[in-house]
């Protein structure tokens, strides 16, 4: 083949490729470019969907596709959830990181078990009236102010707030399935509301205005306990979560490491970040035999030249400290 036909071919391709170009406009007013070099083929029978990065700004032309049971369509451009009402089967939905504002058009998807529309623009929690089936809601990095309308679902085992602005915990005493609620980086103040959710295994308010633990005693199987990054002064109120094995309280105001004894299955302690300067509050984790990992760095007592030594003294049966295997 001599040069010109190649450049002919060539000439060919680029004139195929640029006829498959569409300019947009975003929303800033610039303008791009898409190139829709591979087009997108729909199995009408799969059960599964996947069209991640895709640059769709539509949820459309999934009619056909009967038996999906898992549609994901995350890092796409998608504004308004639509088109999704003859998808009775569906089990799984996947928005995120979108451009959502309203939660929508989701009556008919009755079978749902997992919604996530986290990092979207999503300013209150609604239109989840019929997803009675539902068993995990994400809405992490939206613009939600209040926690409502989700008190009818009682199938409900994780439910995901985190990075909102919600200040008050409230409108969830009749989810008793739940099993985990992340409430990080939002703006509580207090822990409360909780006490019906008695079978909470994990619970997250991290990074929010906490000053004190409280309200936790109902929660007796909560095994995993994340509250750094707060304003919390004191150890107090876990008497009854003697089954704790992660306890996060790092990133606070303590200078006292107290009232923790009685936790004999805890297994990691995250205390970084506090004001613990006197030795004799880390002698009482000799009492926690099954203790593997403790964080201790930048509290007062860590600049202590014999720090390391000191703590595989108190607790020699220790595998990490820190972030480095004790050795």
């Amino acid at each position: 083949m001599d040069t010109n036909e190649n450049n002919g071919n060539e000439k060919e391709e680029t004139q195929q490729y640029a006829e498959k170009a569409v300019e947009r406009i975003d929303e800033n007013g610039v303008k791009f470019i898409i190139y829709e070099d591979n087009p997108i083929e729909l199995d009408e029978n799969a059960e599964e969907l996947d069209l991640n990065h895709q640059q769709l700004d539509k949820i459309d032309n999934f009619e056909r596709m009967q038996n999906l049971r898992s549609l994901c369509l995350r890092w796409n451009r998608i504004k308004i959830i639509e088109n999704l009402q003859m998808h009775i089967t569906l089990n799984e939905l996947d928005l995120y990181d979108n451009q959502i504002t309203k939660i929508e058009n989701l009556s008919s998807l009755i079978n749902l078990k997992v919604l996530d529309l986290s990092f979207n623009r999503i300013r209150e929690i609604e239109g989840l009236e019929n997803l009675i089936n539902l068993e995990k809601l994400f809405l992490s990095s939206n613009r939600i102010t209040k926690i409502a309308n989700v008190n009818h679902l009682s199938n409900l085992q994780m439910l995901e707030l985190g990075d909102n602005k919600i200040k008050t915990i409230e409108n969830i005493e009749h989810l008793t399935s739940l099993t985990e609620l992340y409430l990080g980086k939002n703006k509580v103040d207090k822990i409360q509301n909780l006490d019906t959710l008695v079978h909470l295994k994990i619970l997250s308010i991290q990074n929010n205005s906490l000053t004190k633990i409280e309200n936790l005693n109902n929660l007796m199987e909560l095994n995993e306990l994340y509250l750094s990054e707060n304003r919390i002064t004191a150890i107090e109120n876990l008497e009854g979560n003697i089954i704790l094995g992660t306890l996060d309280l790092s990133m606070n105001n303590i200078t006292r490491i107290e009232n923790i004894t009685h936790l004999q299955n805890l297994k990691e302690l995250w205390f970084n970040d506090n004001q613990v300067n006197d030795w004799t509050n880390v002698e009482i984790l000799g009492k926690m035999k099954n203790l593997e990992t403790v964080y201790l760095e930048h509290n007062p007592i860590s600049k202590d030249s014999a720090y390391r030594r000191k703590i595989k003294l108190i607790l020699p049966w220790i595998t990490q400290i820190d972030a480095t295997l004790a050795k």
